[in-house]
């Protein structure tokens, strides 16, 4: 039994066009690595000139494909011409993964009207529309997959994230009304929800010792994900392997959702 060749055959990239979205952030330049090395052809966007051209060069310097593209996507306009560069360059795009988000901690009473609207036309309208725009040339190619990047606080809440949390509750709505529309057309919509990863935007709230430990408590690893520990998960929405899922949002939370760690029982061992 050959099993890489049959690995290759189930979860294969191999010449898919991917379009990621907030490709120089913490996940997301650990997602594009790892469908690059499944053999994904990565179309990278982001509004950091930077962060993609270094990513590229790490991706090419280990035989992968990637080519950058600068993309605002709380700009319509940006955002277009980002999808007909793609469309330019490969005459398809067979994944878009809605990576792209932002968060500010601040209590309910204290959210601006500025702050609502750079949340949310990044973390939800940003993506709304660029599935809308890729969803276009997916149907006329005959299918396509969609992952949305949700969060664990599209379903459960911590202090201080009530407009990402809405946003976030807004992309799993999105997933399910995309699964349902457009699965005449051959296309699928999946959501992974990432429980409480270490980046290093987080990592300030790890090296807390209240917020630590209130984590902690609350997932039954005790211990935080690694961007990395995504990446299974999207291979698996992006390949074929998962040509019967639609609709369906995955929580990779380290047991968070499942009830955390649990209070003390009688027990034999």
């Amino acid at each position: 039994m050959n099993i890489g060749t049959n690995l290759e055959k189930t979860f294969s990239l191999k010449d898919k066009v991917i379009l990621l979205t907030g490709a120089a952030g913490s996940i997301g330049a650990s997602l594009a690595k790892g469908l690059a090395g499944a053999g994904g052809i990565m179309a990278l966007c982001d509004i950091s000139e930077k962060g993609l051209a270094a990513l590229t060069a790490e991706i090419k310097a280990e035989g992968g494909l990637a080519k950058n593209y600068i993309m605002n996507v709380a700009d319509m306009d940006s955002l277009k011409k980002g999808v007909d560069a793609v469309m330019a360059d490969y005459g398809r795009i067979d994944v878009l993964v809605n990576c792209a988000g932002i968060n500010k901690r601040e209590g309910m009473l204290d959210v601006t009207e500025e702050t609502y609207d750079k949340i949310m036309d990044i973390n939800f309208k940003g993506a709304y529309f660029l599935t809308q725009e890729v969803g276009k040339h997916m149907r006329l190619a005959g299918g396509g997959s969609i992952i949305n990047v949700a969060s664990h606080n599209s379903v459960a809440m911590l202090g201080g994230c009530s407009v990402y949390g809405a946003s976030k509750s807004a992309i799993a709505a999105m997933t399910r009304s995309v699964a349902v529309e457009w699965a005449q057309y051959g296309v699928r919509a999946n959501a992974i929800a990432p429980g409480h990863i270490l980046t290093a935007l987080t990592q300030v709230t790890w090296d807390h010792p209240e917020r630590s430990v209130y984590l902690k408590d609350r997932i039954a690893m005790q211990r935080p994900g690694t961007p990395d520990e995504l990446l299974g998960t999207m291979i698996l929405l992006a390949s074929d392997a998962s040509s019967y899922m639609s609709g369906m949002m995955i929580h990779v939370d380290g047991g968070c959702l499942a009830g955390g760690t649990p209070w003390p029982y009688d027990t034999a061992y």
